[in-house]
């Protein structure tokens, strides 16, 4: 995680994002310690990024990289504006002894916002942000099975606002942001809950998933319902001032080792 000192909404680079509908600074922080404290209260282990003045969107530690063991793929950010937390993360992961992998050039790849495993399959959220070739060279790097998803709603711009896998058999995610066919290969996921359009406009699906606690923004109760019916348990925070910029609980925060619902002794 990286605390929110720099944290505001400088540029629009996706349809939450206006200048003039800033972030308040006292209640981006306190959202973001009760968030860590949370975290913390389910026994994770987080580990901060410090925070660096012109990048505030560094916040979103989900977009730095996906991570696999002890090798850290480094995102390869589309647009300008966040290009420059590519060096500050690589310094990071290398200080804290992972390999770190940079994208082939010309190649477009945002980290686990657009790449989620779900069992051995990367499930690879593409076109608004992450490129396919992208996502394709990586399976061949990990040598796992990569299910690319079209994303067609820019509102949904990452793979990981609209979808986010449970356990190996689980994931919660908002059909209207796929295209047919990722639809379609979604529905080879044994069981799969549906987030209405409200709450997804609430970034449900972008979820922290600790064993069989989920973390979620406040302000999704049939969600909490739902989760709560498939055996999870469900912990609701507020995060509404990450919401102006495009983010909840999963854009502000990165596993370092594997995903709850990775089925990590099946990828090389």
């Amino acid at each position: 995680m990286c605390p929110p000192d720099f944290y505001g909404i400088e540029y629009e680079i996706n349809p939450w994002m206006s200048r003039s509908i800033p972030s308040d600074p006292d209640r981006s922080r306190s959202q973001w310690k009760s968030l860590h404290d949370l975290l913390i209260s389910l026994h994770v282990d987080v580990r901060l990024l410090e925070p660096v003045r012109g990048l505030p969107d560094l916040v979103f530690t989900a977009n730095a990289a996906l991570v696999c063991h002890d090798v850290a793929y480094l995102s390869s950010f589309r647009h300008a504006a966040r290009q420059g937390e590519t060096p500050v993360n690589e310094a990071w992961f290398q200080s804290q002894g992972f390999r770190t992998v940079p994208m082939p050039t010309g190649m477009y790849f945002e980290g686990a916002g657009d790449a989620l495993f779900c069992g051995d399959t990367l499930y690879a959220g593409y076109l608004v942000r992450s490129d396919a070739a992208a996502m394709q060279w990586l399976g061949q790097e990990l040598g796992c099975r990569v299910i690319p998803l079209q994303l067609v709603d820019e509102h949904f711009y990452h793979l990981d606002t609209c979808f986010c896998p449970l356990d190996h058999q689980t994931a919660i995610y908002y059909p209207p942001a796929f295209d047919d066919y990722a639809r379609r290969a979604l529905s080879q996921i044994p069981r799969l809950i549906t987030v209405d359009e409200e709450e997804a406009a609430q970034f449900a699906c972008n979820a922290v998933v600790v064993g069989k606690d989920v973390v979620i923004n406040a302000g999704c109760p049939k969600l909490e319902a739902a989760l709560t019916n498939a055996g999870f348990a469900p912990h609701a925070t507020e995060l509404s001032e990450f919401l102006k910029a495009g983010g909840s609980a999963k854009c502000l925060t990165l596993r370092l080792d594997g995903e709850t619902a990775a089925v990590w002794p099946l990828v090389r």
